[in-house]
């Protein structure tokens, strides 16, 4: 939840700040830029998308890398043992990711999709769209939405992992991004939203080695 990652980012914001004007007057020497610092920010969001995303699978691989990197720069790991456990870490997640068949399902408030391996395309011409959650994985998916109808707030929950995505919207409704990505991310291709719109769609897009393209 967006609420949740506000007060996560808010908090950790008070932290630092407390801890630098501490350091200031010399009350405290805490040294916020120990080695590996920057892994705080692959960590940090992962585990804030365990808690809020639908599908764990991409904030676990960000969270075991951001680990990683953290042990491999403090000395406590060699940075070699990594490729050691690349093809294992590899390979399991290649089988949880099949056990999940590809799936889709249709009801009348939204709709969910799991791709596996594949290249999939959806449209919904000339009906209500009402939103839906698509989990793509080692594969691709396109959803044509252009000429399909909208509500006045729909919300669209994609997860790509080592994946692309392809959205197509139509021009009469505005774009609204939310984004937690590791090596990936979302592409508006020039894409402005316009005053006179009354419609809004909400991407919320967890991206891992992979993108959403929007046209």
């Amino acid at each position: 939840m967006k609420k949740f990652q506000n007060s996560i980012i808010g908090i950790l914001l008070i932290i630092v700040g407390t801890i630098l004007g501490l350091n200031a007057f010399h009350i405290t020497h805490i040294n916020l830029f120990f080695e590996g610092w920057w892994t705080l920010f692959i960590i940090i969001p992962s585990l804030c998308g365990i808690f809020t995303e639908r599908d764990k699978t991409a904030s676990l691989i960000g969270l075991f890398i951001g680990v990683y990197l953290l042990l491999s720069c403090q000395g406590i790991i060699s940075f070699h043992f990594l490729w050691k456990l690349f093809l294992p870490l590899v390979l399991i997640i290649l089988g949880i990711q099949i056990l999940f068949k590809n799936s889709f399902s249709k009801n009348n408030s939204s709709t969910e999709a799991t791709n596996t391996f594949s290249n999939k395309k959806y449209n919904f011409d000339y009906q209500t769209y009402a939103g839906g959650n698509y989990d793509v994985s080692f594969g691709g998916m396109t959803l044509d939405l252009r000429k399909a109808n909208f509500e006045s707030e729909t919300m669209i929950n994609v997860s790509v992992l080592f994946a692309g995505v392809d959205l197509y919207l139509p021009e009469d409704v505005n774009l609204q991004i939310e984004s937690s990505s590791f090596f990936g991310g979302v592409d508006r291709h020039q894409r402005t939203n316009k005053e006179s719109n009354t419609k809004i769609v909400i991407l919320k897009a967890h991206c891992v080695f992979g993108g959403i393209n929007i046209r």
